[in-house]
């Protein structure tokens, strides 16, 4: 790809608007306008250039599950729960819907919707017949990456600042208002780590900016547009700016998938959950081969315990009183069997005993804004049976474990 040239440079004017960057690559020129994600003037903004008609493109930073999330907010409600739950996607739904309580809390305090000045570019593209490029990573991938990324011990900062978004009911401080101001949902939830972590920072920010250059230069092959406004971020117009004034790569895709992918689950962690069930089946032996009462004594405790904890979990996430009876019965039987968990159990009782009404999808990103809304829902009350008898089981597993061990090694 061609070496750009910098054509202009100008900083934020609060008369004027946002921060701009104008850099000609190749034979297209990109206009970078760094918006406000809670702001109404990043929005008329958006609007006034492209009605200006002075462009032939669009892009803008929205990925192609956010991009559906903001045309049709009742996307979730068209998915089926249990493919969702069959698929593993249950703690990924989970954390977006934390992410959406925290950007609704802003919403209902700002009075102003984050993410306004992106919906002002589909509109307005769409009423000019502008051609509109999506541009950024999927948020999924960005969450898997930053998981994989950060030290395990860091993991726990990460849930609790999503957690922290869903508990917390005092007013978003006017510090964190000027970081989204400046950046994007993820990066003011995550701001006060990713300020002091490289391992976050790169997933988080600096790799997006230079995944969004690699899908210009996709999308914008030499000829094909003469003109881009790319709406982004304030706070990626000068990582990405950077990546636009060096040469890109002449194959991009191949970088821009390097950049998609998640690392695949160690081996170890693979093999783990067939260890544990080798053990345990070996110790249930070696019990009965001693005397049967010892024998029936560790099945018996390895049932009660793991039943009892994940039944008490299941109950804590206020399910289906069947629910809780399954999932006693079941989560001993799953632990011995990798290949089904008994969230998966415990999620399809719950959803043949109180299947979600539209209501609950229409009010859900509503709900999930304060903690009891997350048991009064009966989409999100799923997530949270499925997560819990999940941890229940995970938990009376390694209890159950021990005390196996111990009788064993005791006598």
């Amino acid at each position: 790809m061609t070496d750009s040239q910098d054509t202009a440079v100008a900083p934020r004017d609060q008369a004027t608007g946002g921060p701009r960057r104008t850099l000609q690559v190749g034979e297209t020129r990109y206009t970078l306008l760094g918006t406000a994600h809670v702001s109404a003037e990043s929005a008329s903004e958006v609007r006034a250039l492209i009605d200006s008609g002075e462009f032939d493109a669009v892009a803008i930073e929205l990925c192609d599950s956010r991009h559906q999330n903001l045309a049709n907010p009742d996307a979730l409600g068209e998915q089926d729960l249990f493919q969702i739950f069959r698929q593993g996607k249950a703690g990924m739904v989970a954390a977006s819907l934390a992410l959406g309580a925290f950007q609704q809390r802003l919403a209902e305090q700002s009075g102003i919707e984050p993410g306004a000045e992106m919906r002002a570019a589909l509109e307005a593209s769409r009423a000019r017949r502008l051609p509109l490029m999506l541009i950024d990573r999927d948020v999924g991938v960005t969450l898997k990456r930053i998981y994989h990324n950060v030290p395990w011990w860091q993991r726990f900062s990460l849930f609790s600042g999503l957690l922290g978004g869903v508990l917390s009911r005092q007013d978003v401080s006017p510090d964190d208002i000027e970081r989204l101001k400046e950046g994007d949902v993820l990066e003011s939830t995550f701001s006060e780590f990713a300020a002091e972590s490289e391992t976050l920072y790169t997933p988080l920010i600096d790799e997006r900016d230079r995944y969004m250059a690699l899908r210009l230069a996709e999308q914008c092959p030499p000829g094909r547009y003469r003109h881009v406004l790319v709406v982004i971020g304030a706070g990626h117009l000068k990582g990405m700016a950077g990546h636009l004034e060096r040469p890109l790569p002449e194959a991009p895709a191949a970088e821009r998938q390097a950049l998609e992918a998640t690392p695949p689950p160690s081996r170890i962690w693979k093999a783990l959950p067939w260890a544990i069930t080798a053990l345990v089946l070996t110790g249930f032996a070696i019990g009965f081969s001693r005397n049967t009462e010892l024998g029936w004594q560790l099945v018996g405790e390895w049932f009660l315990i793991n039943g009892v904890l994940s039944g008490a979990a299941t109950l804590a996430a206020l399910a289906h009183p069947l629910t809780v009876a399954a999932t006693v019965v079941a989560a001993p039987l799953t632990s011995l069997n990798p290949t089904i968990g008994a969230g998966f159990v415990a999620a399809g009782v719950e959803l043949a005993m109180r299947r979600p009404k539209v209501r609950d999808f229409a009010t859900l990103r509503h709900d999930v804004t304060e903690l009891k809304g997350w048991w009064r829902n009966r989409v999100s009350r799923t997530l949270l049976v499925f997560l819990a008898a999940t941890l229940g089981s995970a938990a009376g597993t390694w209890i159950a474990g021990l005390r196996i061990a111990g009788a064993l090694l005791g006598n």
